[in-house]
């Protein structure tokens, strides 16, 4: 008899190179592909609560002992349940290899176009009249122009590494601006780099009580699919009525 708890999805891409669970990858955006990981997540999590309620895992014998199928046990949700993971996997590493590429790829044309977009002028600094001339003229100094750009996927600098989950109204988080849906670029100090986990983030709001902390978000346009760039003051404080000191809840982007 054929081992019937056994996965009958062989690991590796499931629907070709360019595209993972039947979803082109290729055309998409840094920003989208994160939208995408976020929904596999969801995916992969909801179907998790489904073996959940059956009592097993993605190991657990659907077998007796005596190598019958169990009877307490819907075996072919279970099996169809497993596949679906196990595709959703092989999706999930498809999806974090372009990402890890994409930022690869956007911080190396960031720095290239550092180099290529910012000018310099001159700049002459008066000095003394009682000054020789040749000081005034080593005096003068470049200074980088430094210009604005348009707020696209392609032009973040900091990877986004938490989202907004939920704000509760009147709270610190809702004051200073923060909506459920953004993504948050830095922290204060803290950046996708530095975060381990978001528990930096709970360190630097302990030891900010009742002082600004810069926060960078990516805020998404309605339905679109551009973004904008904002920067918001948050002060932490305990004494706001709520749970907490901030009033939202983040999660890992």
């Amino acid at each position: 008899m054929n081992n019937i708890h056994a996965p009958t999805v062989e690991s590796g891409p499931t629907s070709g190179r360019a595209a993972a669970n039947g979803h082109n990858k290729d055309n998409l955006s840094l920003m989208e592909l994160m939208d995408e990981k976020d929904r596999v997540e969801g995916e992969m999590k909801a179907l998790s609560g489904v073996l959940d309620s059956h009592g097993v895992n993605m190991n657990t014998s659907l077998l007796t002992f005596d190598g019958f199928p169990r009877a307490d046990l819907d075996i072919a949700q279970i099996r169809t349940t497993r596949q679906r993971i196990i595709c959703l996997q092989n999706d999930y590493k498809d999806l974090m290899n372009r990402i890890e590429k994409g930022l690869h790829e956007h911080h190396a044309r960031m720095a290239a176009n550092s180099e290529l977009d910012t000018p310099s002028v001159s700049t002459d600094v008066d000095m003394p009249d009682s000054a020789p001339s040749a000081t005034t003229t080593a005096a003068s100094r470049t200074i980088p122009i430094v210009r604005p750009t348009e707020s696209t996927p392609e032009d973040i600098v900091e990877t986004p590494f938490a989202k907004v989950n939920a704000i509760t109204p009147e709270s610190p988080a809702a004051e200073a601006g923060l909506q459920p849906g953004d993504r948050i670029r830095s922290f204060g100090p803290i950046n996708w780099m530095n975060h381990e986990k978001l528990s930096r983030v709970a360190e630097v709001v302990q030891r900010n009580e009742r002082r600004p902390i810069l926060v960078k978000v990516v805020r998404k346009d309605g339905n679109s699919h551009s973004f904008r760039e904002l920067q918001m003051q948050l002060v932490p404080r305990k004494d706001w009525g709520g749970r907490g000191m901030l009033g939202c809840h983040l999660v890992p982007a």
